[in-house]
């Protein structure tokens, strides 16, 4: 017989929703997302739009998700633990962007934050041409804040991006247009590790160092999940940005090394892993 007393201390968490594909080796995507939301303290939750067979060193097959199984997990999600915010990562193709942009704005969805996944760190090409158009019609406008780096947010705003002028400039076309705040990742022989926040008219940088690591494997899902799962705890915009940088830093200071390829950060480092 359960003891219903034990029931009297039940707590809630706020709660987070991954909307993404499934890494087989755990580095990126929905296993990312997972471990960094349960990190920051956030319950986790997930809609699968595919399945990967990838490890450190490429992606050899994708198979995704149909739109209506996508759509089931996504209404069972919501009609029962309403999520605080929303990650959404890979999503391949046009039709799934249609039913998650569908759900999200019959849901009244907050806190959005959508990771424009394109190109997986391997080179392997993670979004067909006609979902990319999907993506600016459909999420982009109702997304709180959109992640691109260097390369996606040059297809974003529709010119190159060499220096830390043309990243403003590439902020403001993007935020402008989509009506969304923007977070652009430098990197690519641009800068160190400084990332630019486009948001509500203003600017605002986040710099620092670049950790000599060579295991990035999933740092852009690990990013994101993050910033969405301070969203949904409340903090302001900046904060949950500063926050999830911070804690992106620690995981690739941890040197975790695994893998033949770009190895995966370690999502857990702020467990005591003994002597």
């Amino acid at each position: 017989m359960v003891d219903s007393t034990n029931f009297h201390s039940a707590k809630t968490m706020k709660t987070t929703l991954t909307i993404a594909g499934s890494d087989s080796c755990g580095g990126a995507g929905i296993q990312a997302d997972i471990k960094t939301i349960t990190m920051n303290g956030v319950y986790a939750m997930s809609a699968i739009t595919a399945l990967t067979a990838q490890n450190t060193t490429g992606v050899k097959a994708i198979d995704e998700s149909t739109p209506k199984f996508l759509k089931k997990q996504i209404d069972m999600v919501f009609e029962d633990i309403f999520p605080d915010a929303v990650k959404i990562g890979m999503v391949s193709s046009s039709n799934l962007i249609c039913v998650i942009a569908d759900r999200l704005k019959y849901y009244n969805a907050k806190n959005i934050v959508v990771d424009p996944v394109m190109v997986a760190t391997s080179g392997f090409s993670l979004m067909k041409t006609n979902a990319i158009k999907a993506l600016t019609d459909k999420l982009l406008p109702i997304a709180t804040l959109v992640t691109p780096n260097i390369p996606e947010a040059q297809i974003l705003c529709g010119h190159s991006i060499k220096n830390t002028d043309d990243m403003q400039n590439a902020a403001k076309t993007i935020g402008d247009k989509y009506r969304c705040a923007v977070l652009l990742k430098g990197g690519h022989n641009i800068n160190d590790a400084n990332d630019l926040l486009y948001a509500n008219g203003e600017y605002q940088w986040f710099c620092a160092k670049r950790i000599n690591n060579p295991n990035t494997h999933g740092t852009g899902c690990t990013l994101s999940s993050a910033i969405a799962s301070n969203l949904a705890k409340g903090f302001s915009l900046i904060e949950s940005v500063q926050q999830a940088k911070e804690y992106v830093s620690g995981a690739l200071s941890a040197m975790l090394d695994l893998g033949k390829g770009s190895g995966p950060l370690n999502h857990a480092f702020l467990i005591d892993s003994g002597p």
